[in-house]
């Protein structure tokens, strides 16, 4: 039997000391704890991928608790059945004891752990879709303030008409038109429509 850890995060930005750290204590060696950093919707994420072709009939894997196994409920569904019924692994959710296939493998302990699993899933996958409604009623609040997502605008230079005449009369080629503009090539091609509006408006 070979104990293994899962360990999940959101994003590159977020911190997995405080897993690590239930997974140090539970004395897991370093090369059999998988780490994602990525969105619990669904499993495709690579540390996971590895770990499922490694797991065995008999072996145990912990993690800290259901919503770091995903945040989709079918599909936290789904992930237990494979990795519980059809590949015999073990699971142990750190935070919730019911969660322990080790333990009540009887017909009542078998139900139990399975009416926890099912309220959990919906737990992890609710507060998923709060987090992202929240953040997108942030993001609107934010663009009712007149704040700007994505990257910032880059304007044209002051002399910008005068390297535009310069060019069209052929005195200038684009190389030279991009080098003392600062602009990238489809950004001047943007620019330069804008002040042909502008122009001849």
């Amino acid at each position: 039997m070979a104990v293994y850890g899962y360990v999940r995060v959101s994003s590159t930005d977020q911190n997995e000391d405080r897993q690590m750290l239930v997974m140090n204590e539970l004395k897991i060696p370093p090369e059999q704890i998988f780490t994602d950093k990525q969105s619990g919707k669904d499993f495709d994420r690579p540390a996971y991928k590895v770990l499922a072709q490694k797991l065995k009939p008999g072996d145990l894997l912990y993690i800290k608790s259901i919503d770091r196994l995903g945040r989709n409920y079918d599909e936290i569904q789904n992930q237990w059945r494979i990795l519980t019924k059809e590949h015999g692994v073990d699971i142990a959710v750190i935070d919730m004891p019911l969660l322990d296939t080790r333990n009540g493998k009887d017909l009542m302990g078998t139900f139990i752990a399975d009416l926890v699993l099912q309220i959990l899933s919906f737990v992890a996958q609710n507060e998923r879709e709060n987090i992202r409604k929240r953040q997108s009623e942030g993001i609107a609040a934010a663009k009712a303030r007149g704040v700007r997502f994505g990257r910032p605008i880059k304007k044209p230079p002051e002399n910008f008409g005068l390297l535009v005449k310069d060019w069209e009369r052929g005195k200038l080629r684009l190389a030279e038109v991009l080098k003392k503009s600062g602009l990238k090539e489809a950004t001047f091609y943007r620019r330069l429509r804008e002040y042909r509006l502008i122009k001849h408006k």
